[in-house]
């Protein structure tokens, strides 16, 4: 017999929901700092001063970067405090970029020079620092101008947003929150050195332009509840670390140091617990690297009291995405090493990821950064990642290899996923991407320098975001649809799954069904398997189901200069002596295409680009096609011959699948065993 609940226990039971959605109080927070707060304390202390400058004595990496940061301040030391340039009604169409760059130099120079102030007590740089601060604090906002209404109210707003479509309100954007961290540390840095009018002066700047706009009005802003997205964690993070930087004038502010502890954290909750973040490696990159200032500001002021970076997402996969991602370019994001040096350094040295280092050691370059000298190179064991390949199943990618470092090994990047990022993503659900000798030969079309249009609706018909553009099935040319549509509710499921993932030192396996991710009016159904029989042999088979007649297309986007496709092979060179043959085998007739897609962003002056591809078409019989592409380094176009003449496909008499082929004097065979869901590898 079951407990009965009665009216106290509900009521307990309600109170403790209510407390634990509440999260973290201001009341916490005073409880943790110290009785007194002395000038410098966001990032480091006196202590942490001098630790720095004990590194710079005996460490050459940090040497180099301090001798590097005295040269470019003492050129800053004469450099004239110049008037911002008039920006443009329509930045991301006729902009020279003078004001954008303008105030990044000048973010960096009020910086770099309060941070030689702290390690040589020379209270010149400190008053160099004001002059680029001060103008800074002149301009009436720090908001990108594209991020105003007239432009930025289009724009589909991501999962959670709660105002939605209806939200009208733009007070604060990213680059208020990067600039805020910046006069946050010269104001915490500076300090001793500053007069009262110097300290009010960024204290004006602070509260007028970042502080006061979001302070108890959080859910007017768009990004306050999208925790999906790498807004919320950047702009979090200049709140909060505005605000721990004013602690001493105005201990009241630890209401906004609080609820940047809250959102934060929820951020973090939608980390992958693989680490993945839908967005793409870049996003994650830039938002973690905002973040974790505040989440170090706060973690050092309160005594570790609250650290963030004991958050069970970071503590289990702190740098994976970075590492086993390599090659991902997908949606908006890189496939490239990303994430700064003094980014991994802190990740690492918070949570000892021994492969983390390894990715830190070994694919990233020198620290040049004086975030470098606060987070240096950690001492950390490194550990060659044992298993290359990974699934990253909170966001449906797959990444199959034999290892990093190796350009003759193939790395095969393929995705599922949803297609409910309207803000970065695109629709690509079923995606394959090709890497050997560190160039893509089937390649994604990556990003695009942002125009206006890029964030309305008009973003799918953009080639980058759109089905057409990515190497995917398109039947009758029927492209894949948005979760989401400006002004239109949000439709559930829309995607596709990694219904199987398999990785050994010889061969791993993919197995996708992107079905989901197409309104199915003409495409019924579609599963992708991709095998990559390590080293270098890639092999995709496409089951399609549409009705009788109906035409299947199979496109790629070669990211080689030189394509050049035959009766029953595409060649791709990279001029530099490495080929690949891509062979389409199909019981049915096959084929091969070439075409070239027009774009012209939405830009002055811009010039038309022909995105080249290549594709194979099949005719629907009305029965499942199966639809093969080999993927294979061949010497020359006769060697891509001569393979293509010799595959061999068979089909067994329960629906099975068989193909084999000799490859580089070695028999490769793949045998596909029928289930009532489809084909599935043995």
């Amino acid at each position: 017999m079951g407990k009965t609940i009665t009216p106290i226990l509900a009521f307990l039971l309600v109170l403790r929901i209510i407390s634990a959605e509440a999260g973290v109080t201001p009341g916490q927070i005073s409880g943790a700092l110290p009785a007194k707060l002395v000038h410098p304390y966001l990032l480091f202390n006196d202590q942490g001063k001098n630790e720095i400058l004990s590194l710079i004595a005996t460490d050459k990496e940090s040497k180099l970067i301090f001798e590097r940061l005295k040269v470019e301040c003492n050129r800053l030391m004469y450099t004239p405090i110049k008037e911002f340039p008039p920006q443009s009604a329509h930045p991301r169409y006729d902009s020279d970029g003078l004001f954008d760059r303008q105030m990044g130099e000048y973010c960096n120079a009020a910086r770099s020079l309060a941070f030689l102030y702290q390690l040589t007590g020379e209270a010149r740089y400190a008053q160099k620092s004001f002059e680029f601060a001060d103008a800074l604090a002149e301009l009436p906002t720090w908001i990108i101008k594209a991020h105003e209404f007239t432009i930025i109210y289009d724009r589909v707003w991501p999962w959670n947003a709660k105002k939605s479509d209806d939200n009208v309100v733009f007070s604060s954007d990213i680059r208020t929150a990067s600039t805020a961290i910046d006069m946050a540390l010269v104001y915490d840095w500076c300090y001793p050195a500053f007069s009262k009018h110097q300290r009010d002066r960024l204290r004006n700047a602070l509260y007028e332009k970042v502080i006061l706009p979001v302070r108890n009005n959080y859910d007017y802003q768009w990004w306050a509840t999208s925790y999906k997205c790498n807004w919320c964690g950047i702009c979090f993070s200049g709140l909060g670390t505005s605000c721990l930087s004013l602690l001493t004038e105005d201990p009241g502010l630890v209401d906004v140091v609080a609820e940047s502890w809250n959102r934060t954290s929820f951020f973090l909750d939608n980390l992958g617990t693989d680490g993945a973040w839908q967005e793409g490696r870049d996003y994650w990159a830039y938002g973690m690297s905002h973040s974790v200032v505040f989440m170090e500001a706060l973690r050092k002021v309160s005594g570790g009291k609250f650290n963030l970076f004991q958050h069970e997402k970071i503590q289990k996969a702190p740098v994976d995405f970075a590492l086993y991602g390599l090659t991902g370019e997908f949606g908006d994001g890189s496939g490239k090493p990303v994430g700064a040096t003094w980014l991994i350094n802190k990740l690492v040295e918070q949570t000892s990821s021994s492969d983390g280092a390894w990715y830190r050691n070994h694919l990233l370059k020198e620290g040049t950064s004086i975030n470098d000298l606060l987070w240096p190179r950690p001492a950390v064991r490194e550990q060659t990642p044992a298993v290359p390949s990974r699934l990253f199943a909170s966001i449906g990618w797959a990444f199959m290899r034999s290892g990093f470092l190796n350009p003759a090994e193939v790395t095969v990047a393929c995705k599922a996923g949803n297609n409910d990022d309207p803000h970065h993503g695109h629709l690509d659900v079923g995606q394959f991407m090709v890497n050997w000798q560190n160039k893509y030969f089937i390649r994604d079309l990556g990003n695009i320098a942002y125009d206006e249009q890029y964030f309305s609706r008009d973003r799918w018909n953009y080639p980058n975001a759109a089905s057409l553009g990515h190497n995917l099935i398109l039947v009758n040319g029927e492209q894949q649809k948005s979760a989401k549509y400006k002004d239109q509710p949000w439709e559930e499921g829309v995607g596709g799954n990694i219904l199987e993932f398999r990785t050994s030192g010889e061969r791993d396996y993919t197995l996708m069904d992107p079905t989901n991710a197409y309104p199915g009016q003409f495409l019924k159904k579609w599963r992708r398997h991709i095998i990559l029989e390590k080293p270098d042999l890639v092999l995709v088979l496409d089951e399609v189901s549409c009705d009788p007649g109906n035409d299947i297309e199979a496109r790629f986007f070669p990211g080689v200069k030189n394509m050049e496709s035959f009766e029953n092979f595409t060649l791709l060179n990279d001029g530099e002596g490495h080929s690949m043959a891509l062979i389409p085998v199909c019981r049915e007739k096959v084929t091969i295409d070439n075409g070239k897609l027009p774009f012209l962003p939405v830009k002055k002056e811009a010039l038309t680009e022909w995105i080249p591809y290549f594709n194979s078409k099949v005719k629907s019989t009305g029965q499942p096609t199966c639809l093969f592409s080999l993927v294979v380094p061949v010497g020359n176009r006769e060697e891509a011959g001569k393979i293509a003449q010799n595959i061999l496909l068979s089909r067994g008499k329960q629906g099975d699948s068989h193909f084999s082929l000799k490859y580089k004097g070695r028999n490769h065979s793949f045998h596909f065993r029928q289930t009532p869901d489809g084909l599935v590898l043995e």
